[in-house]
């Protein structure tokens, strides 16, 4: 295919030899496989600010740390360096975010390298080659669902151990190769520790998880894995060898109405939010 713009530095570069194919069109960005040298590999191409649309993006940037005074300042400002610098900011969490959950366990695409908001990283495939599936398109037998829930829960507990909340977690932004689960798409990955919506979108994350997953297994409805997780977090007791039961007693004498209600609103926003990723997705075929 004709190499996109945005690819073409990288082509003169020698860091991509060929564009193969688009492989998806998303909110924030456009997927190609690419050749590089023997390896395929996929370029994510990171949207400008105007053009993407991920909603409630300032929730999701509270309490990341910009290292330079004047940077910081430019970014208040909303100038034009300011906002240039806001976009390598948020292109360049993702890039921690999935160096950071490789060292801690989770199993997310290996990345190589970042250039002019052109992501470089590992193309997820089956056995035979192909592209692996979303959860979204994948249907399992009960014995499997369970297995790969316990598998999906105990990776986000190794992100909150490394102080990491995805988000923006549900079936549509992880893949199914032939050794389990993948996490995908961590742009708006916030601090556990410095961002006021992080426990609500930790519950919202297990939740989304949680109901694919009971569509194969209904038992696990009744789980309560976020709210245990999220208690032992704040206790400084959640260790990466922490044993999960998914069971939680809360203590109703100080339960957070507030809290309760924003899960409720979450959980909402979220369906909305799937309701149109899924017209979308019809839209695109």
């Amino acid at each position: 295919m004709k190499t996109p713009k945005r690819l073409q530095p990288l082509v003169d570069d020698g860091l991509i030899d060929e564009v193969i194919s688009r492989l998806m069109s998303g909110k924030e960005a456009d997927i190609f496989i690419v050749r590089c040298r023997d390896e395929i590999r996929c370029a994510k191409v990171y949207k400008d600010a105007v053009k993407r649309s991920f909603k409630k993006a300032a929730q999701y940037q509270e309490g990341r740390k910009v290292r330079s005074g004047r940077r910081a300042r430019a970014m208040e400002k909303r100038s034009a360096y300011g906002r240039k610098q806001q976009e390598e900011v948020w292109q360049n969490a993702e890039v921690d975010a999935l160096k950071r959950l490789a060292e801690a366990g989770v199993r997310v695409p290996e990345t190589y390298g970042c250039v002019d908001g052109v992501l470089l990283m590992e193309l997820v495939t089956d056995e035979d080659g192909d592209v692996a599936p979303r959860l979204d398109d994948v249907i399992m037998p009960e014995e499997q669902a369970l297995e790969d829930h316990a598998l999906m829960m105990h990776y986000i507990m190794l992100m909150l151990c490394a102080g990491i909340v995805h988000g923006d977690l549900s079936e549509f932004n992880v893949l199914l190769d032939d050794y389990g689960p993948v996490i995908i798409d961590l742009p708006q990955a916030v601090d556990a520790s410095a961002n006021n919506n992080a426990r609500a979108m930790l519950l919202r994350d297990v939740n989304n998880i949680t109901r694919y997953y009971s569509e194969f297994a209904p038992e696990l409805m009744s789980s309560r894995y976020g709210e245990e997780m999220w208690a032992l977090y704040e206790e400084g007791e959640l260790k990466p060898e922490s044993r999960l039961t998914g069971d939680f007693e809360g203590d109703s004498e100080s339960a957070d109405v507030d809290g309760v209600l924003d899960e409720i609103r979450a959980v909402i926003q979220e369906e909305q939010e799937r309701q149109e990723r899924i017209r979308e997705a019809e839209e695109g075929e």
